[in-house]
């Protein structure tokens, strides 16, 4: 597993990695933050293509051609639609990690963003940090939950072959080396 995971403090549309993930909305149709700039980069043919795509629930993802990103390199976009925080109407303030609702649609953004990169053959993946934006998640929950579920993955799947966390921060990029050299991790199963 060493080697296969990395964290890097960059903008997600500037890596050179086979498929990007965007931190979608469930309309599949841009937004802001992530969503916005990778729509952005990728260009109006992505807009057209995802409107045949019906959208996508909280919790799967979609995968797409890379369309204007495809000439760095990136050939998929994974669209992939994280909970906002506080939409469990069954969560208690008091609810330990993989306890929510909200904790098991985080954990399989993750991991069907991985099933599908690895159907397509892609030998890297770079994941955003998913629904801590405007969707409020709180970001250490979020890091436990991305870090346990893709080591998880990468101790039992050959593809992909490296994993990238990229984020925009200092603070976030050491909350994902750290928990990357600890146990502090949660593999949530599914409700």
């Amino acid at each position: 597993m060493k080697g296969r995971i990395r964290v890097l403090e960059a903008d997600i549309t500037t890596l050179e990695v086979d498929a990007i993930v965007n931190a979608a909305n469930e309309s599949l149709l841009g937004g802001g933050g992530v969503d916005g700039a990778i729509h952005d980069a990728a260009g109006p043919r992505l807009r057209a293509h995802n409107r045949t795509l019906d959208g996508c629930p909280t919790g799967q993802a979609k995968i797409t051609p890379a369309f204007d990103l495809e000439p760095r390199g990136v050939r998929h976009i994974i669209h992939t639609v994280g909970p906002v925080w506080n939409s469990d109407p069954m969560a208690s303030e008091d609810d330990g990690l993989g306890e929510r609702l909200e904790d098991v649609q985080l954990a399989s953004c993750y991991v069907r963003s991985l099933e599908l990169a690895a159907e397509a053959g892609c030998r890297s993946i770079a994941f955003p940090s998913i629904s801590t934006g405007a969707y409020g998640f709180p970001p250490d929950r979020a890091a436990r939950i991305a870090v346990g579920h893709v080591r998880s993955w990468v101790e039992r799947e050959a593809q992909p072959e490296e994993v990238v966390f990229c984020v925009f921060d200092g603070a976030t990029g050491e909350r994902y080396r750290q928990l990357l050299g600890g146990d502090d991790l949660v593999r949530l199963g599914r409700r």
